[in-house]
């Protein structure tokens, strides 16, 4: 397996995430308007972007495990039950630990 391709492709989407969780916090940042109504919009989209930030704080997170795998040898072998991650899921989801029957509770 090509961990230097895996490495690379979650590399570039922790760059990817780290540029949208700054901006997700500039626009957390900007003063609210005096506005009522206002203030009750940018409310709600302040929530939508609270819960993208920490979406994206998840995925930086298994990416970081994914890419210490790579760095341990052990990146595309289940942790469930130590059987290799097929190549076609890898490349869906880089950063999953289990294979394909384990996510299933198969």
């Amino acid at each position: 397996m090509d961990t230097a391709f895996y490495a690379a492709r979650i590399a570039d989407r922790l760059r990817e995430l780290g540029a949208r969780v700054d901006h997700i916090d500039a626009e957390l940042g900007v003063p609210k308007p005096r506005d009522m109504n206002d203030q009750a919009i940018d409310i709600e989209d302040d929530e939508v972007l609270e819960r993208l930030g920490a979406a994206a704080e998840r995925e930086v997170a298994l990416l970081r495990d994914a890419l210490g795998r790579i760095r341990a040898g052990t990146y595309g072998v289940c942790l469930d039950c130590g059987e290799p991650i097929s190549q076609e899921r890898l490349e869906a989801v880089p950063y999953t630990p289990v294979c394909k029957s384990c996510a299933r509770g198969s």
